[in-house]
């Protein structure tokens, strides 16, 4: 017979975790956008970290119900579509952690653990003068001052100088597209019209 001084604290079972969620099921909007997925469980009190998908997350912070769809790898302790109701978010370091009077504990957090967040676009925040949430942007024209079609905004990348609109333009066939990066700074972009769906770029097809 062997015994220990110290106690083994073993991790809950994938099945005891899940039944740790008590959130309630819905359906996921046409107009959702993903924003962010959960991290690890913080503390002992149902805290989770945040991971933002912005380095400005207004949208994220701003909204009062979440959409978690499941991982699309790794362990996933729910299933369909949850809602949550967010009770509090705040930067700790540099970090984002929230809770919700739903999510009380550390298990409870910690199923969530991986989760994708979804907000519905409807629900962000009005935009300031002259910003655009990168959602927007995706899938419009871009054409310079002489009508000429530059192409579509397949995607957005950002460093610390600038934020880029990656533009493919058809090249016809079976080629590939041709890819522009196009600085979205003052001095190349002259207009975005959203209901257009036109992006107006002082950007000339050779450069």
């Amino acid at each position: 017979m062997t015994s220990s001084a110290t106690p083994r604290h073993l991790p809950p079972s994938a099945a005891n975790t899940a039944s740790a969620l008590t959130l309630p099921s819905t359906s996921l909007p046409d107009d959702a956008v993903q924003v962010g997925r959960i991290g690890d469980a913080w503390g002992v009190q149902g805290w989770f970290k945040v991971v933002p998908f912005s380095s400005d997350p207004q949208a994220l912070m701003g909204a009062k119900t979440w959409l978690l769809q499941p991982p699309e790898q790794g362990n996933k302790h729910f299933n369909g579509t949850l809602s949550l109701a967010v009770r509090r978010i705040r930067w700790h370091g540099d970090s984002l952690v929230a809770n919700s009077a739903d999510v009380t504990d550390r298990d409870a957090a910690q199923a969530l653990r991986g989760a994708r967040v979804f907000i519905a676009r409807q629900d962000f925040p009005p935009a300031q003068d002259g910003e655009y949430y990168w959602v927007d942007l995706i899938g419009l024209t871009v054409r310079n001052h002489q009508n000429v079609v530059l192409g579509q905004v397949k995607e957005l990348l950002s460093s610390a100088a600038q934020t880029v609109l990656v533009v493919h333009e058809d090249a016809g066939g079976n080629a590939k597209p041709i890819e522009r990066l196009i600085p979205f700074v003052d001095a190349y972009i002259h207009s975005v019209d959203l209901p257009s769906q036109t992006i107006v770029a002082d950007w000339q097809p050779d450069y």
